[in-house]
Parts: structure tokens; C-alpha cells; sequence
């Protein structure tokens, strides 16, 4: 037998765990959570906005000589995107295959009175597809500045209140920070049970960190356009 034919019969362990649902959810549960430590540290970030131009400008250009000189020029912040990347089309693929399992296991039966799906499941699935939508627009308004009115590049700080001086800029960003926290409230939770963290006597403490984070994550990022709107930063 030749090793192409055992490969063929034999998959790899980890082929093996993702075409499992339990493998698909401890995918989707790992990846949610470098996904929010992301998010706990963009809004960090994020809340320079309040310390001045210098300030957050400064700690932009910091960002990009991260791991210098063994690193190059904005080796760092590739390294990061890519890993970020990764991980939403793991998160959002392994979302989808699972949604559609579901769908094809019920019974034929139920095909034409189909059970209401729960409020926690259609908040995951829209807030995960606004969500998507969203990175693409962050993506073009503030990293390749490609719809933001007056963009400098190099100047995060005048280009976040270029972008929030607009009121449909708002409206979006205001949409997907609630979609945000939604999301994480019930995200941290669905983490927590997959990957067996939690019992009786955790449970309480789960939720309260999770509607904790949930409306840590939708404040901070918030307060920005607010600020903006408000004239509080300009």
C-alpha cells in the first residue's frame, strides 16, 4: 500500500476534528476569543483618541516599528492582520457549515413549519453578517482611507474625526458596536460551555463576565464617535 493510498484512507487528525461538530466549535469558541482579545486591545487603542493628536498619532507609528529590528517596517501589524483574517474565515466558515448541519438534520417533517430559531441564534447570525459588512467598510475608512473625506495618511487622529465629522459614518459605526457587543455577550458564553469551562458554580460568574465585556467593549468603542459628535474631540 503506498503512503498516498493510507493518507487517502486515513485523514489527519485535525481533518478529522473539523469535519466533526464538536471540531467546528471549538474552532469557532478559539477563534471568538482571539477575535475579542483583539477587540479589548483595538478599543484600548482606540480611547488614545482622548489624550490628543499627538498621543494617538504617536502610538500609530509605534504600531508599525512593533519587534524592530528584528522585525521589519510594519512587519508586526501584517503579521497581525493576517492572523486577525484567519481567524474571522475560520470563525465565519465554521458558523456557516455548522448552521447548515443543523438545517439538515431536522426532520422532513418540520421542513414546512420550520421552529422559530431562539433569540441568541438569530442575534449570533445577523450580528455575525453585519459584522462582516462592517470589517469591510472599517477596513476601507480607516485603514486604506479609501472613503474617508480628508484622509492623511500617518494621522489616525485627524482621520477618526474626519470619518465620525459624517453622520452616516456614525449611524454605521454605531449600528455594528451594538451588533458588537451582542455578539460577545453571547459569544463568551457559547466559548465558555464548548470548551468546557463551565459548571453550577461558574455559571453565574460567566454571564456576569460576559455581559460585563459585552458592555465594556460597546461603551469604549462608542465613546469615540460620540466625542466627535459632540465636539469633546475635534
Amino acid at each position: 500500500m503506498t503512503t498516498a493510498t493510507r493518507t487517502a484512507r486515513h485523514p489527519s487528525t485535525l481533518a478529522t476534528l473539523w469535519r466533526s461538530t464538536v471540531g467546528k466549535k471549538a474552532v469557532m469558541a478559539v477563534s471568538g476569543l482571539v477575535m475579542l482579545l483583539y477587540l479589548v486591545a483595538h478599543m484600548l487603542g482606540n480611547l488614545k483618541v482622548f489624550f490628543g493628536p499627538d498621543d494617538l498619532n504617536g502610538y500609530a507609528a509605534w504600531l508599525r516599528t512593533l519587534g524592530q529590528p528584528f522585525l521589519g517596517h510594519e512587519w508586526f501589524l501584517w503579521i497581525a492582520r493576517a492572523g486577525l483574517l484567519a481567524a474571522v474565515l475560520l470563525h465565519g466558515v465554521a458558523a456557516y457549515q455548522l448552521s447548515r448541519r443543523d438545517l439538515a438534520a431536522r426532520p422532513s417533517k418540520y421542513e414546512h413549519r420550520r421552529r422559530r430559531a431562539s433569540y441568541a441564534t438569530r442575534t449570533m447570525r445577523w450580528g455575525g453578517v453585519i459584522l462582516a459588512l462592517f470589517i469591510v467598510w472599517h477596513v476601507l475608512d480607516l485603514t486604506t482611507l479609501t472613503v474617508n473625506p480628508n484622509a492623511e495618511h500617518g494621522r489616525p487622529y485627524q482621520n477618526i474625526v474626519a470619518s465620525f465629522g459624517t453622520w452616516y459614518s456614525c449611524v454605521i459605526y454605531v449600528v455594528a458596536m451594538l451588533a458588537v457587543g451582542l455578539h460577545v455577550r453571547h459569544g463568551f458564553w457559547s466559548a465558555a460551555q464548548t470548551l468546557g469551562a463551565n459548571n453550577a458554580r461558574r455559571d453565574r460568574a460567566l454571564k456576569r463576565t460576559a455581559d460585563g465585556l459585552a458592555l465594556l467593549l460597546t461603551v469604549g468603542f462608542l465613546s469615540v464617535p460620540v466625542a466627535v459628535m459632540t465636539g469633546v474631540v475635534s
